[in-house]
């Protein structure tokens, strides 16, 4: 069986993202096999909701060049082919410029001397574990003055645990490289957004993201009764339906400040993330159906 993947974005932090890939997570858990992974390496809370127990712990890194200067020439051909521009031509030397790396190796592919060779630099770790439930869990961590996420995330996706009937993968806020990085893949992508001209401009953002990668999704506005009906209204001409609603409650905010899931705080939610899922198995699967172009 192929596990669906199901991610939960926001253009915008502090939209109510972790909120809603918990409480996924946890409803799911009741009668199917479920994966979490927390890929918002540089914040990481959905431990601190589920409370899992970690057993194991990796470091995660980088390969970054290491230049053999009896080999090198000099030519700039890995200079002239860094996209990033992490390679620089200075005198009769090759700089490395570790910050501006991505890890892609093909300055080491495309060096005529051989003369280029990936050393592993640690940027952070991955914890891996289990919550009392059966939740297998997940968590990427930055090293605090690490600019980039994106290789974190792709080694954290690399434990996606295939035998799970579901991976929920709780994405970074905005759309950067690491978003793409943690939507590629996916089955489904649920939206957070408040209703508010920020959360609109953000959301807008998204689907532009979504409709990039081919991935079909649906909103859940929450905080709903502040702001105005702006992205009630953008969304109709959209093919992403408003999925749910959660009002804005003092109720939901200390629940979760109390570091809660909404669903075991507030069990009348459960109905509706179990409709919710429903929803989403049935696209998933009819899409799984159709003809591969």
């Amino acid at each position: 069986m192929v596990p669906i993947k199901i991610a939960v974005a926001s253009g915008k932090g502090g939209t109510g993202k972790t909120m809603v890939a918990t409480s996924l997570a946890v409803c799911l858990a009741e009668i199917h096999s479920v994966q979490i992974l927390d890929c918002d390496v540089e914040a990481p809370d959905t431990h601190l909701f589920l409370k899992p127990t970690i057993t194991e712990n990796q470091p995660a890194t980088l390969l970054l060049p290491q230049i053999d200067e009896y080999l090198c020439t000099t030519c700039g051909i890995c200079v002239d082919n860094c996209v990033y521009h992490a390679l620089a031509k200075a005198g009769d030397k090759i700089l490395v410029f570790p910050q501006l790396c991505h890890g892609c190796g093909s300055c080491q592919l495309l060096c005529p001397e051989k003369a280029i060779t990936e050393m592993p630099r640690e940027i952070g770790q991955i914890n891996l574990g289990e919550t009392d439930s059966g939740i297998r869990f997940g968590m990427g961590e930055l090293t605090i003055s690490e600019p980039m996420g994106t290789p974190i995330i792709h080694q954290l996706k690399k434990y996606s645990d295939e035998a799970r009937e579901f991976i929920i993968l709780d994405s970074p806020p905005g759309a950067s490289c690491s978003v793409v990085a943690t939507l590629y893949n996916t089955d489904y992508v649920l939206l957070v957004t408040e209703p508010t001209p920020f959360g609109l401009h953000d959301l807008k953002q998204m689907i532009g993201v979504l409709s990039v990668l081919d991935i079909p999704g649906g909103v859940i506005i929450n905080r709903d009764g502040i702001g105005d009906n702006q992205v009630e209204n953008f969304l109709t001409g959209t093919p992403y339906p408003i999925l749910m609603r959660i009002p804005f409650h003092a109720e939901i905010a200390q629940g979760l400040a109390r570091g809660q899931v909404l669903v075991d705080f507030s069990p009348n939610y459960s109905e509706q993330f179990n409709m919710l899922y429903e929803n989403i198995i049935n696209i998933v699967e009819h899409r799984r159906l159709l003809p591969q172009s």
